[in-house]
């Protein structure tokens, strides 16, 4: 067993193709082969498979056993217990370290040293206020990190944060989550809306946030601008309001 020793690295479905998903620094992947540089393998976190660059995996044997999340939008390692000491790299939201000791308001991690007030063990059983860690974050398509996302991105990243399952392509995620709501249903905080090819979280009655190509970003938007909006570009109404149970 390996793990993703990078803070983000992209996933593909063919040796160097493009990137169809991405995986997050300390998420575990089982090996199961190796070409040209490329490693093909198994993320169960994130239910992925794929291929991904071989060298940004290591053993898994190479620290020690994983325990908490980053859970704020983006962190940093530092080289001691001190935000005023080197910091050795950034990392996203939803790695996984392996904690050790905490001193003052840091945590010691394989990395370096975190601020403890970043980290989490246990899930947040809210995704809207997980998703809205990310606004403004850049529109990146197939990108799962706060470097850049997508729509499907952002709706796994909350469930996962959230502590629930979810798969990363929003044609799937239409397909099994929630309950299907019948057309006209008021909507509240936590609803999912799906268009062709996209999907959003309800905020409130009035409001989504979504990773969106439009803005370049994660933003919250009226649910009726949204639905006009959509609709004239030409991916036609929303296709399934969902409710998650």
């Amino acid at each position: 067993m390996c793990y993703v020793a990078r803070p983000v690295i992209d996933l593909s479905l063919a040796p160097g193709g493009r990137r169809d998903r991405q995986l997050l620094y300390g998420m575990p992947f089982e090996l199961l082969e190796t070409r040209d540089g490329q490693a093909f393998g198994l993320c169960a976190p994130a239910d992925y498979v794929g291929w991904v660059d071989v060298t940004a995996l290591a053993p898994a044997s190479d620290r020690g056993e994983p325990t908490d999340l980053v859970t704020s939008r983006q962190t940093h390692a530092y080289a001691q217990p001190d935000f005023k000491s080197p910091d050795r790299l950034a990392l996203p939201h939803l790695c996984i370290l392996a904690c050790g000791e905490s001193r003052g308001r840091f945590t010691e991690t394989e990395l370096g040293w975190v601020p403890t007030a970043h980290l989490v063990q246990h899930p947040d059983p809210d995704p809207v206020a997980i998703a809205a860690l990310y606004l403004g974050t850049p529109y990146l398509w197939g990108g799962n990190s706060c470097f850049g996302i997508d729509c499907s991105g952002l709706v796994k990243n909350a469930l996962m944060h959230a502590g629930r399952d979810a798969p990363g392509d929003s044609d799937l995620q239409q397909d099994i989550l929630g309950e299907t709501l019948p057309h006209g249903t008021p909507p509240q905080r936590g609803d999912l809306l799906f268009w062709k090819g996209h999907v959003a979280w309800v905020a409130d009655p009035d409001t989504l946030i979504h990773a969106n190509a439009h803005h370049m970003a994660v933003a919250c938007e009226p649910i009726a601008d949204a639905i006009a909006r959509i609709a004239a570009q030409g991916d036609g109404p929303v296709t399934r309001h969902a409710r998650l149970t």
